[in-house]
């Protein structure tokens, strides 16, 4: 990890902004998150990994009375001077009610754009689902064959904002796919709202209604999965879009014994055919799987791609 220089935490510290000044201090020291929210546990201060990655991005500041109490200590665990950081807040908003994560539509994720608009304009409803991923848990499986057969989603959802009863979930097969023959599994807390389905373009939209309705700050977990019709062709890749970031992203590609890849990479995109501005090689472990763990992620698309040959 390079560290920034303390010069530059001086300045930092002396003109903010506050989320620039708390992640130049903690690179200068040199800590991961992980290690500061396990020094501020010691002091008795607990902060969840999410929070303190919103912080030093600038997503989110420090309101409520923990939350201050928590900078404070932060002082302490960097090594600053007393309240150089909580002096950065300046005063409290009269209206801390929390907004929720940045937002991008769908159509910057998916192509082509104006099919995502028509399929989601059957189901209307606001750009902003009012749900934020906290943990994101996703296996695929590829089959004999070399196609993709199973999609299998577990999350860990929280809302930000009251009335929430239901997560959208978007699909698209690979070229040469059956879209009209992909199945929806709502499996646990929730069940199958509408589902709408473009052939031309592979792309599946579907409700999923929550077993209750959510009030801003409650968490939810969900499961559901697909059942793909595959292509015609091997699959080589799968990707994941988020329109609004997410705590912790896990994704797990399993190849059947029959069909292994001889190169697996992991990518990162900031839109479709966009040239990767991340890249990392992975190894298949023996039990034919290979996998990627992502947090703190911003809207971006993330993925997994292999070669047959």
């Amino acid at each position: 990890m390079h560290r920034s220089d303390p010069a530059d935490l001086a300045a930092a510290l002396r003109t903010g902004p506050f989320h620039l000044a708390l992640r130049t201090a903690i690179s200068v020291r040199g800590l991961a998150l992980h290690r500061v929210r396990r020094h501020l546990a010691l002091r008795g201060v607990n902060v969840g990994l999410t929070s303190l990655s919103y912080w030093q991005q600038g997503r989110r500041r420090p309101e409520r009375a923990e939350s201050l109490r928590a900078v404070a200590a932060l002082e302490d665990v960097l090594d600053l001077p007393e309240h150089s950081l909580t002096r950065l807040l300046g005063p409290r908003r009269t209206d801390p009610t929390p907004t929720g994560p940045p937002v991008r539509p769908y159509r910057d994720l998916i192509s082509p754009a104006v099919a995502v608009d028509d399929l989601l304009a059957t189901l209307a409803g606001p750009r902003d689902t009012g749900l934020h991923t906290i943990t994101h848990i996703e296996r695929i499986r590829i089959g004999p064959d070399r196609q993709l057969t199973r999609r299998d989603s577990q999350h860990a959802l929280r809302a930000h904002r009251d009335g929430i009863d239901r997560y959208l979930a978007l699909y698209q097969g690979d070229p040469g796919s059956d879209i009209t023959r992909v199945g929806v599994r709502a499996e646990e807390n929730c069940r199958p709202g509408r589902i709408r389905r473009d052939r031309t373009h592979h792309l599946l939209a579907a409700e999923l209604l929550l077993d209750r309705r959510l009030r801003a700050g409650d968490t939810h977990l969900l499961g559901y999965g697909f059942d793909d019709a595959p292509s015609p062709d091997p699959s080589c890749e799968y990707v994941r879009g988020f329109n609004s970031g997410a705590g912790q992203y896990v994704l797990q590609i399993t190849f059947h014994p029959a069909a292994l890849p001889v190169r697996c990479q992991r990518f990162a995109l900031h839109s479709p055919g966009a040239t990767p501005y991340e890249t990392e090689e992975l190894t298949l472990d023996g039990h034919h799987c290979v996998h990627l763990v992502a947090t703190a992620l911003r809207p971006c698309l993330l993925g997994i791609r292999w070669d047959w040959e």
